[in-house]
């Protein structure tokens, strides 16, 4: 301990949390191109943790990702440096300080994360799962999972069914049957696209309450912007829809379609844990696309947040750089910019606005790292083949926690648990009185940490 003592334990549990990780691969060369420049270049880290005062006033600043972190970063670079938001009767007004720097921010999708819903369901919730099934998946598959082919068609049905029984329960002057209709017709027709098509254009009596997620995950898909100014506009128009979808309670059906895609994710992680997927499709399709639709669709700020960038963006200080973000380190300068919109801005500081992938081997925690280092606690890979993919998570028991080793022995006396953990990739959307994944574990790894005390005495 840090005053010398050591303490003999029968049993360790690891509750280390999300880790912060050394600085390597893509973000240690930017940092050295940094250095050699005098540029300014912050990695993935949390933004209330990182030293903000290097990011300079009044001049452009790069910054990559439009997710929660970005949402901390914005507040703490405008209001946090003297800024106010203004209450107008129509919005907020951001009133600037003098000290905030000029954010170019894009993403992948290039939109900001929608705000969480803030209303209940209008009708009863649905039975959930439904069409989700991973004892079923694993049964019918032919070999390894790929998530794309064996397991998104039953999330998809899942998360439509979500969303369609809110409309035809919540929003009954909406739709042109009731439930005892629609379930079934909806159940047969979950593998026949033009079934569903037909069914859905002869319930639904506005094509607007037609459920797309497609363009809920992809809002700018195909879009082009004549300028950096109609993209500002858009992507405006796109703030103050996202918020009334969050407020006014017509729009319920979206928060049937959360709990939809949350009864899947918190089911998936066994699948993961037990090794199901091909190494490709963990790495490409579970670990990106997946983990991302759920974090946009159910892991969003609160509205007065996206009221607030709204503001900024209004006020010039927030300026959207557009989808499929690129960024350079050249010429002595960072510089990004997006296919779908004409120009390139280029600043002096670049901002990675996420957080930290979590990674065993390059944990800045010691006693991870050490443990790692002794071949004691081993990183959870996906391989195929040629193939691999290093998760970066502690590779563990997914039934209570258990540490593996370097060769992959369950330690008897050693558990670990939490978000640097294979075992709990749903822990981000843990609710109260929803008996969720991780809370399960949590119990598991507690009755087998007693169970290794009591034989240890």
């Amino acid at each position: 301990m840090a005053d010398g003592r050591e303490l003999t334990a029968d049993v360790v549990v690891l509750a280390v949390g999300h880790q912060d990780v050394e600085v390597a691969g893509e973000h240690g060369r930017l940092a050295e191109f940094a250095a050699r420049h005098d540029l300014v270049f912050l990695p993935p880290g949390y933004a209330a943790d990182c030293d903000l005062s290097v990011v300079p006033a009044g001049e452009p600043v790069i910054v990559r990702g439009l997710g929660l972190a970005f949402m901390d970063l914005a507040v703490l670079l405008t209001e946090g440096r003297g800024g106010r938001f203004v209450e107008t009767g129509s919005g907020l007004r951001y009133e600037p300080g003098g000290q905030e720097p000029l954010l170019y921010a894009g993403s992948r999708r290039g939109v900001p994360y929608p705000p969480k819903l803030t209303f209940p369901l209008s009708g009863p919730p649905p039975a959930l799962p439904r069409f989700f099934d991973a004892a079923r998946i694993v049964a019918e598959a032919r070999g390894p999972l790929d998530f794309r082919r064996d397991v998104w068609p039953a999330i998809a049905a899942e998360v439509g069914w979500g969303y369609y029984h809110e409309l035809v329960t919540g929003h009954p002057d909406r739709v042109t049957v009731g439930l005892d209709e629609f379930a079934p017709a909806y159940a047969a027709a979950v593998h026949d696209p033009d079934r569903m098509r037909r069914l859905l254009a002869d319930t639904v009596v506005d094509p607007a309450d037609l459920f797309d997620i497609g363009r809920l995950d992809t809002p700018l898909l195909g879009e082009r912007f004549a300028d950096p100014a109609d993209l500002q506009a858009r992507i405006r128009d796109y703030l103050v829809s996202t918020v009334d979808r969050s407020e006014n309670p017509r729009n319920s059906p979206y928060l049937g379609a959360t709990f939809g895609l949350l009864s899947a994710f918190t089911a998936l992680p066994r699948l993961v844990a037990d090794g199901r997927f091909t190494a490709r499709s963990r790495a490409v399709d579970v670990d990106g696309w997946w983990a991302g639709l759920v974090n946009l669709v159910a892991n969003g700020p609160p509205p007065r947040r996206a009221r607030e960038l709204l503001a900024l963006s209004e006020a010039g200080v927030v300026r959207f750089v557009g989808p499929d973000m690129w960024v350079e380190a050249r010429e002595g300068r960072f510089a990004a910019g997006s296919p779908a919109v004409p120009g390139t801005v280029t600043a002096r500081a670049f901002v990675e606005s996420r957080l930290p992938v979590g990674s065993a081997p390059a944990s800045r925690d010691p006693l991870v790292r050490t443990l790692y280092e002794r071949g004691q606690l081993s990183e959870d890979v996906a391989a195929d083949g040629e193939f691999r993919h290093r998760t970066g998570l502690a590779a563990v028991d997914g039934q209570d926690g258990a540490v593996f080793d370097a060769v992959g022995r369950r330690h008897a006396r050693r558990f670990a648990i939490g978000p640097f953990t294979v075992a709990i990739a749903g822990g981000n959307f843990t609710r109260p009185g929803a008996n969720a994944l991780p809370s399960r574990i949590t119990d598991a790894v507690a009755r087998s940490a007693l169970r290794a005390a009591v034989s240890a005495e």
